[in-house]
């Protein structure tokens, strides 16, 4: 160790059962408002698609 490094291996993380489980279900409720405004992004995306690719349709002739 020359470089004045040091090296450190990780064994055991001891963390409860129920402690995992809030920290799943915090993740879970931060995830809803990221998808909100994702979807929001989405629709947005796809309707300037639409503008940009839609095709006119042709005049339909009058009936006799």
């Amino acid at each position: 160790m020359t470089n004045g490094s040091n090296l450190v291996t990780i064994r055991d993380i001891d963390v409860p059962f129920w402690r995992i489980v809030l920290i799943l279900v915090k993740w879970s409720i931060a995830s809803i408002p990221a998808l909100i405004i994702f979807g929001l992004l989405w629709v947005v995306i796809g309707w300037l698609l639409a503008l940009v690719f839609s095709v006119p349709m042709p005049p339909v002739p009058p009936s006799p």
